[in-house]
């Protein structure tokens, strides 16, 4: 589904990486040893610069807000936001001597595992009034770790009369405090964890009740929605995956896109999914977003 009224923004927010990802690596490197991959590439990472792109490529007006990496990464950062159309006037740059804020990408058998660096705040504080945000009506937020460490972004969205989503990321400690994070998760409309993550959150008390509808990203199974009634499943695409970095963050974007559009879950679903297989055929968590024709 490919969205064409540009007066309907949508805001990205969250930690910004660069992104290393190691391709044709034939094992993950055990303490000890040392492992060659076949190649490897630099890209613009992160939930909120994934998510974001993949709202432009379905004709999104976006905008993302994050701190930038350190030199010399934010360079590229600045130029594959430009490349994509981001509205990146609500970024600000690292902090003076602030560490490289990149991630280490490891595809492998289909799954991809990560080494980050955060430093600083994850993203400046929102200004609801500034001409930037005027005609923003959703803000998505890129990883629960971020939330944590600025819930006020909630109160201010509410106020401003956006549609709140959140993806989860993953976190050791978080994971664990499921029922902590209760309060967090049940203020959004819409909830996208991993299958993994949900599992980890709802064994440690995560308790939605009436809260957002929860979309747990199954990988190459599909997605399902979990719904009063009952859950709603809908399957993957069967495609070659070359790296799957990024893929939860593209189904992100075509499940919302969708869903602001007020399509219906499985349509929803659908788009996500959609979006999700074009991700994993590329390598970079958004390369796939430019240059694909997503008209439905």
């Amino acid at each position: 589904m490919l969205h064409s009224d540009t007066s309907a923004q949508v805001l990205c927010i969250g930690r910004i990486y660069c992104d290393l990802v190691f391709a044709g690596v034939p094992r993950m490197p055990s303490l000890g040893s040392e492992v060659f991959a076949e190649g490897v590439s630099l890209h613009a990472g992160g939930g909120a610069f994934n998510t974001a792109a993949a709202f432009a490529a379905l004709g999104w007006q976006t905008a993302l807000s994050g701190v930038l990496p350190a030199a010399p990464f934010e360079a590229k950062i600045l130029q594959e936001g430009r490349e994509r159309g981001l509205d990146l006037s609500m970024c600000a740059p690292a902090a003076p001597n602030a560490s490289p804020q990149i991630t280490v990408a490891i595809p492998l058998q289909g799954d991809r595992s990560f080494l980050s660096q955060k430093s600083g705040a994850a993203f400046p504080v929102l200004d609801p009034s500034a001409p930037s945000t005027r005609s923003i009506k959703h803000l998505h937020i890129g990883e629960l770790k971020s939330l944590c460490e600025s819930p006020d972004v909630l109160a201010v969205a509410r106020q401003a009369g956006w549609s709140i989503s959140l993806d989860c990321g993953w976190d050791d400690t978080l994971l664990a405090q499921g029922n902590e994070m209760s309060p967090l998760i049940q203020a959004v409309d819409v909830f996208l964890p991993n299958q993994r993550e949900f599992a980890a959150l709802t064994a440690s008390g995560l308790e939605i009740g009436s809260g957002p509808l929860v979309v747990v990203k199954e990988g190459a199974s599909g997605a399902t929605a979990i719904r009063a009634d009952a859950p709603v499943h809908a399957a993957a695409q069967s495609v070659e995956a070359i790296d799957t970095t990024g893929a939860g963050d593209a189904f992100n974007g075509g499940f919302l896109s969708a869903w602001l559009a007020r399509e219906d879950v499985v349509s929803c679903l659908a788009n996500g999914n959609r979006c999700g297989a074009l991700a994993v055929q590329s390598s970079g968590g958004a390369a796939w977003s430019v240059g694909n024709e997503l008209a439905s």
